[in-house]
């Protein structure tokens, strides 16, 4: 199985302008919060475990598994 290839933060970010989706209406149809999304984007959360990590990897910035709760 081929992973694909990691974003930054920037990359999101940027995506998101171009596209003109927001932070926290993409975060909503994700089943995420949104200040957890925001929090991981401007770099104060690093993703690593719980609803962060789940984050991460939805919008491509880590690899991993989400398992459910």
């Amino acid at each position: 199985m081929q992973e694909s290839q990691l974003k930054t933060r920037e990359q999101v970010l940027n995506e998101f302008s171009t596209k003109g989706i927001s932070i926290r209406g993409w975060s909503i149809r994700n089943g995420l919060q949104p200040a957890v999304v925001h929090a991981l984007l401007k770099g104060k959360l690093t993703g690593r475990i719980g609803k962060a990590h789940k984050a991460a990897v939805k919008l491509g910035l880590k690899h991993g598994e989400i398992v459910s709760e």
